[in-house]
Formats: structure tokens, C-alpha cells, sequence
């Protein structure tokens, strides 16, 4: 094992926390070198495991861990990167934070000042920022020496127009930091690099890119900026989740509360864990399974999906004024060839034309040569995102420059 100073990346959980370490890149403005990742799942449970694995996939641990909280878990991981796996300590973390506001535009270093105002932002996403932010707090305490990174889901979407980050609700409230503020970013981010990278694809100004998986939305990308997605003032809005149901009248939540006695948490519990696909097949809500399930409720919980994402992909052409190209990410996206051929061949009307046997393989170009939208499957790679974010930071760092 190298015992080069690397960038460790987090990504923290409810009951998990998701793991990559990377190396220096290969030339100057490249993509940093991944050496390993994985996992520790079941946090807070008896049940916790551990997984790493190296760049090329391969096992290099895994074991039960029993027991353990958060903390544990992040000590577990850094003993066998520092001891067992024989890394040098981290020379910087950077951690996955869903929310940045309406402040942080862009990653940033960490400190004290830093960590007080993303305390702030805890109400704004209550089931993801504490758990972003105790592993920040952890690091601090425990190796206090170590740089730390936050990098924001949020912060790609501040491109956005007034027109789409606006709600229709008195001035005060988007003062007070009611808007759309969109998700994934990292994500888009990571695709709108690669397709800029790409000579094949660089050319493209009007880009759908939809990234399906547990978590699901779509962004409407010009240019490579974003200019509107599907995600709003929570991840709970757009098209339908696992079991999160994606765009909801708003008026169904006062129903629920003044109608069926529904306490604010019962509704949040609702939304948030049984919803979307879950919710609509009375069962579970991973596409693999349902796609597997004979069930009336699992096929019209896919039906469900599959329209909703086409529906989305229309509106977000209509904002771009047209579409040169269509992205696939995420678990779904990546990985379903049956979901992507039913989406395509509902928005046949934009005049894209797979090339079915190339979807079947999953190559990258899956849309033949005379569709005039053309179709890509990248899978994206928030975590090497993160690390991109981290080293440029430490090169200003180091140039004197922040």
C-alpha cells in the first residue's frame, strides 16, 4: 500500500457511512487517482459490517462489526486505513453536505465559523445534515490537525434563474430561505465535467441529465450550468423516489394533518420512508425487485416512474428551449437497461432513436446515429468530485491564495 498523504472522502448517513480514498492525479487539473472504498452499514444497530474494496473492485476487507454509533464507525475506518491497509493519515477530508443554503456556493474549509453556520441549516435537511456534520465534528475532535472540506449538493444549482428558484409564496418567505434549492449537485456536476471533457460530447448546450436511483432527479444543464431541476426546497419533490413520493400537492399534507389528525412527525415519517415506489406497490420500493415482481402494484409502481421521468425530461426540454442530449446516471440509470428503453421510447416524440442492442450492453452512447437527441449512460462518481474540490482547495492552500 502507498503511504502517500491522500484525500479521504465521507459521505455519512442515518446508518451508514460510505468511504474513498485518493491519490495524487496524474497530471495537473486531472481527476485524483481512487485507491480504495466501501462502506460501514448498519450504524446504530447490532448488525454493522464493514467493506473496503480497491480500485479495481476487489475485496480487501470486510467483517461484522456489531454494535457500534457513528463515531465507532468513522475510528473503525481510520484504524484500518492508517493500520491495517497501511496508509499514510489523510492529508484532508472531504465530506458529502446536502445543504450549503443560500451561503455557500461553493466547497469550503472548514472551521469553527464554517461548522456554526451549517448548524443553521440543520431544519433545512434534518434527516441528512446532522449525520454530515457529526462526522465533521468527530474528525475535529479526534484528529484535530486534519484539513476537512464540506461540498454541497445545493451549491451546483445556484446558477438558476430567479424564475426557477422562486416559489409563489410572499417575498418574506424567500427572504427567510424558502426556495428551490435543488440536489444531487455533485452529481451534475461530475456529469457536466465529463461531458466537457468528452470531445464526442463536449459540442452539447442543451443537456437532460436524470439521475435515477434510491434518491431520483432530473437537471436541465446549458452550457454546463444548471438551470433547472426537478428537486426543490427538500429532496422530497419531482419525480417519484424509493419511498419518497416526488412531487406532491401541497394542500395534501394540510389534509393529512387537519383531515386525518396526522401529527407533523407522521406526515414527515409518511413522505420521507414510506412513499414513492414502496408506497405505490405496498412492497419494496428498489426497481430491481419491483421490475422482478408479477404483481399489478409493482408493474404500475414502475409505469408510475417511467412516466414521471419522461413527464420531467419534457419540461426540462421546454425549459432549455429544445435538447441536444440525454444523460442516464445513478443506480438506475447506469444499470437498467429495461427503464431506460421504456423512457426513451416514451419521449420518442423529442426524436430519439435507441440503438437498442447498444442499451442491452450498457455501453456509454446507447441512441443511434440518426437520433436527433443523442443518449448517454455515465456512471457518475460523486465521491472523485469531492476529491477534485479537495485538492484544488489545497492547491490554493499551498499557492497562498485562501
Amino acid at each position: 500500500m502507498s503511504d502517500a498523504p491522500g484525500i479521504l472522502v465521507l459521505n455519512a448517513g442515518s446508518s451508514s457511512l460510505k468511504f474513498a480514498l485518493f491519490g495524487d492525479p496524474p497530471t495537473p487539473g486531472a481527476m485524483p487517482v481512487r485507491r480504495c472504498g466501501g462502506q460501514i452499514d448498519g450504524i446504530g444497530t447490532s448488525a454493522a459490517r464493514f467493506q473496503a474494496r480497491d480500485a479495481a473492485g476487489q475485496t480487501l476487507a470486510e467483517r461484522a462489526l456489531g454494535g457500534l454509533d457513528h463515531e465507532a464507525a468513522l475510528q473503525h475506518l481510520l484504524g484500518w486505513l492508517l493500520r491495517e491497509a497501511a496508509y499514510a493519515e489523510p492529508a484532508v477530508a472531504g465530506h458529502r453536505v446536502v445543504h450549503g443554503g443560500t451561503r455557500y456556493r461553493q466547497p469550503v474549509r472548514v472551521d469553527a465559523g464554517v461548522l456554526a453556520t451549517l448548524r443553521d441549516f440543520i431544519p433545512l435537511a434534518p434527516l441528512h445534515m446532522p449525520h454530515n456534520l457529526a462526522a465533521i465534528e468527530t474528525l475535529r475532535k479526534r484528529h484535530p490537525h486534519m484539513r476537512q472540506v464540506a461540498c454541497f449538493d445545493t451549491a451546483f444549482h445556484h446558477s438558476m434563474p430567479p424564475v426557477e428558484r422562486y416559489y409563489a409564496l410572499p417575498r418574506v418567505w424567500f427572504d427567510r430561505g424558502i426556495r428551490r434549492y435543488g440536489f444531487h449537485g455533485l452529481s451534475y456536476e461530475y456529469i457536466a465535467r465529463a461531458l466537457g471533457e468528452n470531445p464526442q460530447t463536449a459540442g452539447y448546450e442543451r443537456v437532460v441529465v436524470a439521475h435515477l436511483g434510491q434518491g431520483a432527479s432530473l437537471c436541465a444543464l446549458h452550457r454546463g450550468q444548471s438551470v433547472a431541476t426537478t428537486m426543490g426546497f427538500t429532496p422530497l419533490d419531482g419525480v417519484p423516489m424509493a419511498t419518497r413520493p416526488g412531487q406532491l400537492d401541497p394542500g395534501v399534507v394540510t389534509y393529512l394533518v387537519r383531515e386525518a389528525g396526522l401529527s407533523v412527525a407522521d406526515v414527515d415519517d409518511m413522505l420521507n420512508h414510506h412513499s414513492g415506489l414502496a408506497g405505490l406497490s405496498g412492497g419494496d420500493g428498489d426497481m430491481r425487485a419491483l421490475l422482478a415482481d408479477e404483481r399489478p402494484e409493482a408493474r404500475a409502481a414502475v409505469d408510475y416512474f417511467v412516466h414521471h421521468v419522461h413527464r420531467a425530461i419534457g419540461s426540462l426540454a421546454a425549459a432549455l428551449g429544445g435538447l441536444d442530449a440525454l444523460v442516464f446516471t445513478g443506480g438506475i440509470g447506469e444499470h437498467s437497461a429495461i427503464v431506460r428503453q421504456r423512457i426513451c421510447a416514451a419521449a420518442a416524440w423529442l426524436g430519439i432513436v435507441l440503438d437498442e442492442a447498444a442499451n442491452a450492453r450498457g455501453e456509454k452512447r446507447i441512441s443511434r446515429p440518426t437520433s436527433a437527441v443523442a443518449v448517454w449512460r455515465i456512471p457518475t462518481d460523486e465521491e472523485a468530485m469531492i476529491a477534485c474540490h479537495c485538492r484544488r482547495l489545497l492547491d490554493d492552500s499551498q499557492g497562498g491564495t485562501s
